[in-house]
């Protein structure tokens, strides 16, 4: 049925160095009426889960790209309007530069024996890969053209290569030049060495015993998994702690809570009066709020604050960052965090807004957990986690100087720390300057 005129729904670019994304649901189906701006659809990167607004209103006349595919930036998905007869543009021409089989098998690589063919992707021989595949080849020292590509054209997606370096390398000898050309006895000939064996592929599906369920691992998931990998395999973690009395700052929360929600709008949490010392007590401490950078050591005069937000049912966690957070007051901050936490649950958030972060506060204790050792995220130097509030009796002076028991808020902070890069004094004076702050808040707690 011919209506609208038609348009085009493409993979938009999720952020410079976001090159694929994977289709994780549709919300409409061929022939549904949607209306302009509405959720369309929902995509899957190595960095948040987003939902894509529908560029225009209309009948959804064709769908191009399946739930579970990944594609890269500006591929066609769907049509709204048009005719639902028109054929698929451009993911269905792609086979015609795959299907030239000769620079295959006319490789310019001298005709010795090779392990394994790489897949040419259409660009001269030359596989394409994305930013997110070429830094994990280089972690790895994977050359990607010796892995098969299942992606279009042959191209190395990133679960290629995931899925490469997870299976154990085939041992293979290789005869040394100096057998053939030893001169005395020639020894009895070696037989051939048996092929490398195949590549394992992928094993037989999992199935599902009686009383378990099946899903499959999303892109989010998996970039979770490779970079808190990455994390524990790059720095050198240590973790320390230390308590608080929070007093003071339940008091000026209670004092602003009123004010601040009659007025903005806006709860100020623990989690927001933390956030201020922390980004104040960062200035004495560049290097906690540092990197380490090849053989450089890199220091600011800024703070990005990272602030860990879990998605509704567990299913994944997200950073997004507050840029230039040493500008915010306490106000600010408040804002900044639960604006960021409410992008983020509603899928709202871009691969750039979770870039760029210098340090990182993570807050389980809203669960009431005590204590906790984070995972660093890379690159950065330290993250800081803030645990439950809990009334504990505590030994504390009075007004005589005499040691007296006492009920009082009491915190307990931890800093997971690089030890590359920061040593355990450097960060404990950190922390007992972060505490100072905030036993002694008052006003707005700069």
């Amino acid at each position: 049925m011919a209506t609208e005129t038609a348009v085009d729904v493409v993979m938009p670019q999720m952020g410079v160095s976001v090159s694929e994304g994977t289709i994780t649901k549709w919300f409409k189906d061929v022939g549904d009426q949607v209306e302009a701006d509405e959720p369309l659809l929902e995509i899957s990167t190595d960095k948040v889960d987003t939902e894509v607004p529908s560029p225009a209103s209309g009948t959804l006349a064709q769908i191009f790209v399946r739930e579970g595919e990944t594609v890269p930036v500006g591929t066609k998905l769907a049509q709204i309007g048009g005719s639902a007869a028109e054929p698929a543009p451009a993911p269905e021409p792609a086979p015609e530069p795959a299907a030239q089989p000769e620079p295959v098998a006319v490789e310019e690589a001298p005709p010795a024996p090779e392990p394994a063919m790489a897949q040419p992707s259409g660009n001269g021989g030359r596989a394409f890969v994305s930013p997110v595949v070429a830094r994990i080849a280089a972690e790895h020292g994977v050359d990607p053209s010796q892995i098969a590509g299942t992606g279009r054209g042959g191209r190395v997606t990133k679960q290629d290569i995931l899925a490469f370096v997870a299976q154990p390398a085939p041992k293979v000898e290789i005869p040394t030049p100096a057998a053939p050309v030893a001169p005395p006895p020639a020894p009895p000939a070696a037989p051939s060495p048996p092929p490398p064996p195949a590549a394992a592929g992928p094993g037989p599906e999992p199935t599902a015993a009686e009383g378990e369920s099946l899903e499959p691992v999303t892109a989010m998931r998996r970039g979770i998994a490779e970079h808190m990998r990455r994390s524990l395999d790059t720095a050198a973690h240590v973790t320390s702690a230390i308590e608080v009395d929070m007093s003071r700052v339940v008091a000026a929360r209670e004092q602003l809570k009123q004010e601040y929600q009659a007025e903005y709008g806006v709860n100020p949490t623990y989690l927001a009066f933390i956030a201020r010392a922390t980004v104040q007590t960062l200035r004495a401490y560049p290097y906690v709020n540092g990197e380490l950078r090849g053989e450089s050591i890199v220091t600011r005069n800024y703070v990005n604050l990272g602030i860990a937000v879990e998605l509704a049912e567990g299913k994944g966690l997200i950073v997004p960052v507050l840029r230039h957070a040493e500008g915010l007051n306490l106000l600010g901050l408040a804002r900044g965090i639960a604006e960021v936490a409410r992008k983020a649950r509603e899928k709202q958030l871009l691969p750039d807004d979770v870039q760029g972060g210098t340090f990182t506060i993570t807050n389980p204790g809203g669960y009431g957990t005590f204590h906790g050792t984070p995972v660093i995220s890379q690159p950065q130097a330290g993250i800081l986690g803030t645990y439950a509030l809990v009334k504990r009796p505590w030994v504390v002076q009075d007004e005589l100087g005499n040691d007296v028991i006492a009920i009082r808020p009491m915190m307990n902070i931890t800093l997971t720390y690089d030890h590359r890069l920061v040593d355990g004094a450097y960060a404990s004076r950190f922390l007992r300057d972060l505490r100072e702050r905030l036993e002694s808040w008052e006003g707005d707690g700069g």
